[in-house]
Formats: C-alpha cells, structure tokens, sequence
C-alpha cells in the first residue's frame, strides 16, 4: 500500500525514541509530533527496533535501511509489525515483489547513473553529498526514468539548509539527522523544524498565514486557525496547541479558557496549502456550548463521550454504571449481543444489533481505560501486517456451529529452511496462528528501564474512579443496613429470591451435600493448613526484666471479631474459605463471619458452607463486593460488626476495604492491599519444560489481569522454545484457555545469565508466588528478600501452596511484597504489652524519666513519677 507521508521529509534517529530516551537533538515528543522516522537497522539493533516498532508503530513511521540485515524474515517482521517502508539492495528486490510500494532498493552517491536501480516504488540514496551532484542532470534522469518519490539521505556534515535546497529542486523527500535539527528558532547551531515547515507550506494570503484543520485523534475537526512559522515553532516547543491569531499575534489555545489541547502530531495536506493539527483536547475547542466548531459529534465518538462521563459520575441508577461496576454483566452482555448479531437477518436487524455490540463492546473498552483512539490505532497496526493467520475459529466456538476444526499450520519457513524465530517479537511474529505465547527479552540486550516498564503489573483502574462507585454503595449500607445489602446482592449477582442476607450457624447439612472425595480434599487440605498455622503459636508471654525490677511483657490475644471474605466470580474460591477460617480458628477469633457472593438461584457453593461448619463461623453473609466490606465493617441488622477483614477480592473489594480501614467510624483493619493474581518461575537447564509451563499457566487462569514472569537462567534457544511450546499446548486444553490468552498476552520471558541477576529481579519485582525450578533451590533461599511465598524446586508446584501443603495462599500482590506479609495466625492476633515494676524498680528507671518529661515540658508526667519515689523517700 502507498501511504502519504504527513510532512515533506523523514527525521533520521539513532536510537529508538522511548527507549534510550530522547533521541540526540530532538526529544522523544517532538519526533512524536512529526510523526515520520527513519532507521539504520542492523543485526545489534534489530530486536530493540522491533520491540520499538511493536509498541509504537502508531505513533510513529518508521521506515528502515535494512541492507545489513542477511535474514529475509527479519525484514519480513519489520513490515509486519508496521513498518511503512524498507530499503533493501537491489538484487534482493525480487524477494519482496509482494509487498509492492512498501519495499524499495537503495544505493549510495550522488551521481545520476544511481537512479539505475530505481522501481516503480521509488528510490534511496544514502551518502548523497550536495556538493558533487550534478543537479540539473538528476532533474532530467527522475523525470525521464519516472522515479517517485525520491529519497536522499545526506552525508556527515552536510550543511542541512543547502542540501534542503537541493531535495527541493530534486523533489526530493529529504531525510534530516536528528542531531542537526531544532524546535528552538534561537539555536543558532541547528535548523529549526519551524523553518523547514514553513518553507515547504504555500500559502495565498498577504500575511503568509496558512489554515490549519485542528482534528482530535480520531480525525473529528474541531475548528479551522491560522498558523505561522513562529506558532509552529512555539507549538512544537511547548507540545501544546499554539496557532496565530490574525487580530492579536500568538494565540496559545486554553490559557485563558482552561480548554488546552496536547500536540500529538503536525502535518501537511497533499498540495501542501494546509496544515493539520492533531490533538488531545481537554474541555471543548468551540466558544459555544458545543466541543467542536462544527457542532456536536455523532456516532461512535459522541457514545465515547457519554460513556466516558458515565465512568466518572454516573447518575445514581444508571446502567451504564451497573455495566462498569458489574464484570459478569458486562461480559455476558456483550456475548449475548454477539449472538444476537449472528443471528440477525435483515439490515434493519443488523445495523440494530451491531449497535448493541458495539455499545457492550466499548464499555468495555472504557472501563479498562481504552479509548476509541486506541481502538483505531491496533486496527491500523493490523492494516499493515504482511503474515496472514489461518483465520480459523476456536475450538469451543467451532464446534457450536458445526465447523470441523484442523490441526494448526505448520511453522512458517525461513530461507535457509529454519523456522523463523525472534527472542524479542511479541504473538504477533509468532509463525503458530494464535499461538499463546510470553514476549521475551533479554537482559543483556534491554536498555536501562525498559525492563521495569516491561514488568509493571497489568494497569487497575484509577482509585478516583473506583471511589466514585464504592462510596454510595457503602454508605448506603451504613444508612439501610440488610435491605441495602439484599439490594445491591439481588443487583449485582441476579439472586433476586433472597429475604435474607445471612446465614446463621448452625447450618443446615442440607447445604453442604458434597461428593466424599470432595470432602475428603478439604478434611486433609483444613488439617494441614491447621498443624502448620497451630505451630506458629506462641509457647509462653515474652517477658525480659530490662533492669533490675523493671519487667516488661508481651502476651497475645485473638482479634475477637473477624470477617473474612471468600470470592466468588470466575471461580468458586472454598480454598480462600479454608485458608482464612483456619487460622482464625486456631487463633481462638470469637466470632467468624464469611462473606461470599451468592450464586444467581440465592443459593451459597455447599464446598463454602462445609468450610464454615468446620471452622466455626458464626455466619455467612449471601453477598459481595463493597456491600459485603461495609456490612461487615459498620454491622446491619443480621451481619455482625468485625474489627478486622481479610480476604482477597477485585478492585471494588480492595478498595472498600482500604476505605473503611480508613474511616475512624468503622474502626476495623485489614489484611492488606491486594490485587490481580501473579507468579515468577526461576528457571535453568534442568528444569522440565512441562513443569515450568504448567506453573505459568496455574496463575494465568485466574484472570486476564493475572501476570506471569519467567526468569531463564542461561537456557538456550532450544529450551526456551521447548517451554514456549508446552506453554501453548497446554493452554489450549484448557477449559479457561481465553482468560490465559489474555493474561499471557502482557507476561513476559527474561533470558538472564546468572541465578544471581534472576534474584535481582525477582527481589525487585517481589512477586506474590515465586517458584525456583533450579538446582539447589533450597541453597538459593537465602537470598529470596521479597517474596510473598516460595516454591522450592521441581517437585513444589505452586497449585500444592494454594490447596493443601499447610501454607497460606491469602499473600501480597502489585509488588506488596516488600511491606507486607501473607496471611498467617499473626494476622488474627494483637500483641499486649505490660510493664511491671517494684519500688527498687522505679528508683532505678525515676531519674530518666523524670528528666525525659522535663525536657519535653510534660510536668503531669514528670509528678507521676517524683510524687511516688517522694513517698519512697518519707516511708
């Protein structure tokens, strides 16, 4: 496909921008706006500029110089991932014939017999030196030969204005070095970009003045100013939007109106008459009530705008919010709406559907944080994909519909007959269609950052808008107590046939009718857990005389009141049940409330049930989310009031709990932060690729938001594949295959060369699960600093720690680690201390404490003391 480059001239980086920082000359935002970059790639580079381009290929065109590299699957992955343009040699041209413009060759000099290798989807001179070409001769051999467009890239110290002039004359698409160019019109050393805009825009006004289309991302117009070579310059420097006013000179958009725009690309029109200004506009761009000039937006982009204001403060009663607050909703709708679209028939019918869907589909996409902007950039991304998948649809969704699924292509081959392999591509280079599968780096080769950046954690919602949503909810619990509770459970979990929020002990064996081997399970899994928490109990009070007759004590009690909080969602959780129940049993906690989500027909899972009968909860609270945290937290009617819950949950959870442990009013603690699942494998040349797979895959079906990280010390490229390939296979015979697919997507691989790097990171990273598949695993202990768990070689899954070893599986996530312990019999005791002195006791301590509260001017403190030892003294 032939693309319209956005400006008359490409800026050449050394290195990618983002990530080795700001490129030499220009920053990283100012390339950015400009849009168009060009690359030497060679085979040093390769993976990071892929890595690059895979991230980025919306935000910047980039074209590439790829005559160093050998592999043709190299450049073939460069023009997948979107890459817009490659320069190949000559004789290798017929290997791309394919891809049509978007391959060309390249040559280097200045003479006119170089336009010899040109095609018919142009040229590139590199080494064109300004001042030994014979100008008039190359007009007349591009014109004779037909070349378009033309590309010339100067040599080292080129004077950059001279040789500008020469592309003009040649119409040439000039490519400029970063390090000779300049936002700044005052560095006298360097061509402003400005200048260079401004000499290749027409314009027919007096002024000189050209119009400028302001657009947002998604190419809506908001209005039609004026720019000028010194708005342009104070609009690149400043990264916002900076137009000229034709009545009061520069016109910087917002700063009197609050309404300012982000700059996030400048370009030109075809016939080069009008510039176009893309923003992110904050507030509207129209002085009437109205965001753009030429009025309100429709369609998908104004349903964007409602649903965006949704988020932030839905009305009370909106469903729209219900969507946001409510996952298995909103994913059941959007299914339901799929099928429902399959099955239309007529126009009328589809075009209704579809909008349906697409409602469901984009709510979606905003509760997550996507835009529509977003949307549109990976549906470019694919546009220019050049490796076509089978096409074929998945196993469950084949077999609905009658469709015989077949076994997956073979690899795609390279020329030399080797599968094609990248350590550093993401799924989308893998040759495997649909292929589940981690993105790798390699430690050595990534630059300073980009490896944290690889590692954040899945993103969660922003703590202002989730507040937005649990604050009525809980203060409506705190205000209606029981009827609130039932309301928000017949609400949000459909179970509209419950009266009553509570189950009271004792409870009916009728609800916990279980197979035997299932009770069983549980009967082993509650005795472990119960002998490795019991053990942590303390023998005797801790009591150390500090001085003669000065004896201090600590001696603990259970916390008198727990709720523990057990979810429900995509998995039915009676392991969380077990995990807290016991140990707050073993602690000696008087009361014991569970809450738990019921399920649609009001009914509780009987596996919860049998837990809370043979842990001694007092009851089971039929609801979840914020509602069943404030129930517990301030007490109704039926639930009881706890001082402290624990329990995992989702963000909704998570932030109803800090809430109340924050409101004085409630006087409750919690356990701790928590959030999506996640594991880190250590793994070397003898561990079992089998094994470290299946371990990768017992977090990653917890959720799409669950993260897996494997550290791979010194495997080889044969290994590695190994593990990518039992990962893929064993994935697939899941029954919860699409949520791996989707949490895998953001997991990553790291080739490190020591176990000492790999602990570094690990420490770093502080992960909830950590697993080390390597030998002498238990020597490597030591030095494990964050970690909320530790499985101890290959004979430990992590699946034994979440079910039945005795261990806790209730741990700290999102990098908690590092602040925070698992639960463990601790988490539901509180340390007393005492203090117990003699007379001799206070005459030896007195003097310090008399002379402390004198110099801190506590007189009341200091005559507690002195009016006791004057009594001594009188006795």
């Amino acid at each position: 496909m032939e693309t319209t480059l956005p400006l008359p001239f490409l800026v050449s980086v050394a290195a990618p921008p983002g990530l080795d920082g700001d490129v030499q000359g220009l920053k990283r935002e100012e390339v950015s706006c400009l849009g168009v970059v060009f690359f030497d790639v060679n085979p040093k580079n390769f993976e990071k500029l892929l890595r690059f381009l895979n991230k980025h290929n919306s935000e910047f065109q980039p074209y590439f110089d790829v005559t160093r590299l050998e592999s043709q699957d190299d450049v073939l992955s460069l023009l997948d991932s979107g890459a817009r343009k490659v320069f190949v040699n000559p004789e290798r041209l017929a290997d791309y014939a394919q891809f049509g413009s978007r391959v060309a060759p390249v040559v280097a000099g200045s003479s006119a017999a170089q336009l010899d290798s040109a095609t018919a989807h142009g040229l590139l001179i590199t080494d064109f030196d300004p001042t030994k070409c014979d100008v008039a001769k190359l007009i007349d051999e591009r014109k004779t030969k037909k070349i378009s467009p033309l590309f010339i890239k100067p040599v080292s110290g080129t004077n950059l204005e001279h040789f500008l002039d020469i592309a003009t004359q040649l119409s040439a698409i000039p490519i400029l070095p970063s390090t000779g160019l300049t936002t700044d019109p005052t560095d006298t050393g360097k061509l402003p970009v400005s200048k260079i805009l401004a000499s290749s825009w027409t314009s027919d006004r007096a002024d000189g003045l050209v119009p400028t289309v302001v657009c947002d991302e998604g190419g809506i117009a908001l209005g039609l100013v004026y720019s000028s070579e010194e708005s342009v310059a104070a609009a690149l420097k400043t990264q916002t939007g900076v137009y000229q006013s034709r009545k009061r000179g520069l016109w910087y958009k917002g700063a009197t109106s609050g309404d300012t725009q982000e700059l996030v690309r400048i370009s030109l029109d075809c016939d080069n008459d009008a510039l176009k200004f893309v923003v992110r506009q904050k507030g509207r761009f129209c002085h009437l009530e109205q965001p753009g000039c030429f009025g309100q937006v429709q369609g998908i982009p104004r349903l964007e705008q409602t649903l965006r204001s949704r988020k932030e403060s839905a009305p009370a009663g909106s469903y729209t919010a219900r969507l946001f607050s409510d996952e298995k909703l909103l994913r059941a709708k959007i299914m339901e709406e799929a099928e429902e679209l399959c099955d239309a028939k007529t126009p009328q019918e589809v075009a209704f559907e579809a909008a349906d869907l697409i409602y469901f589909a984009l709510t979606r996409a905003i509760g997550a944080n996507v835009s529509l902007a977003d949307i549109e950039k990976n549906l470019d991304a694919k546009a220019w994909k050049v490796k076509r998948r089978q096409g074929d649809a998945k196993g469950k969704w084949a077999e609905k519909e009658g469709i015989k699924t077949t076994a997956p292509a073979p690899a795609e081959q390279s020329t030399n007959g080797t599968v094609a392999n990248h350590p550093a591509t993401k799924v989308a280079q893998d040759a495997t269609p649909e292929k589940i599968t981690m993105t790798r780096y390699d430690l050595s080769k990534v630059a300073p950052g980009e490896l944290d950046n690889a590692l954040k954690r899945p993103s969660q919602k922003s703590s202002e808008a989730i507040m937005k949503i649990i604050i009525p909810i809980i203060n409506e619990v705190r205000k209606n107590g029981d009827s609130a509770v039932l309301s928000y459970t017949h609400k949000f979990e459909k179970a509209t046939s419950l009266t009553s929020p509570v189950i009271k002990a004792p409870f009916p064996k009728s609800l916990m009718q279980l197979p035997p081997e299932t009770i069983k399970a549980i009967d082993v899994s509650f005795e472990n857990i119960r002998k490795f928490h019991a053990a942590q109990k303390e023998e005797k009070p801790l009591k150390v005389e500090t001085m003669p007759g000065v004896v201090c004590s600590r001696f603990s009690r259970p916390i008198e009141a727990v709720g523990l909080y057990v979810p429900g969602g995509t998995a039915v959780l009676p392991s969380t049940a077990l995990m807290l129940g016991v140990p707050a049993m073993v602690a000696g906690c008087k009361k014991i409330v569970i809450a738990s989500p019921p399920r649609a027909d009001g009914s509780i899972t009987p596996e919860i049930v049998y837990v809370a009968h043979k842990v001694g909860a007092e009851s089971i609270v039929l609801a979840g989310g914020a509602q069943a945290v404030a129930a517990m937290a301030y007490g109704t009617e039926s639930v009881t009031k706890v001082d402290k819950i624990l329990g995992p949950g989702n963000q909704f959870v998570t932030a109803a709990k800090m809430y109340v442990s924050n409101d004085t009013n409630a006087g409750v603690g919690i356990d701790m932060p928590a959030g999506p699942s996640e594991v880190l494998v250590i793994a070397d040349k003898d561990a079992n690729p089998a094994f470290v797979a299946s371990d990768l895959l017992s977090q990653a079906e917890h959720g799409v938001d669950s993260q897996v990280v494997l550290l791979a010390v010194d495997l080889s490229e044969q290994h590695l594949q190994a593990i990518e390939d039992e990962l893929h296979g064993q994935a697939m015979e899941l029954p919860r295959v699409e949520i791996v697919r989707g949490a895998i997507a953001h997991s990553i691989t790291v080739s490190v060369k020591t176990v000492d790097e790999a602990m570094e990171i690990s420490n770093r990273y502080a992960p909830e699960h950590l697993i080390l598949q390597i030998k002498d695993a238990e020597n490597v202990v030591d030095k494990v600093m964050n970690a909320g768990s530790v499985f101890i070689g290959e004979w430990t899954p992590e699946s034994v720690g979440d079910y039945s070893a005795g261990v806790n599986h209730s741990l700290p996530t999102y990098g908690y680690a590092k602040q925070y312990s698992g639960v463990n019999l601790a988490s539901f005791v509180k340390h007393i201390t005492s203090s117990n002195l003699t007379a001799e006791g206070l005459r030896n301590v007195g003097e310090a404490v008399m002379q402390l509260a004198k110099v801190e001017e506590l007189e009341a403190h200091r005559r507690a003391v002195s009016i006791r030892i004057d009594h001594m003294n009188r006795s």
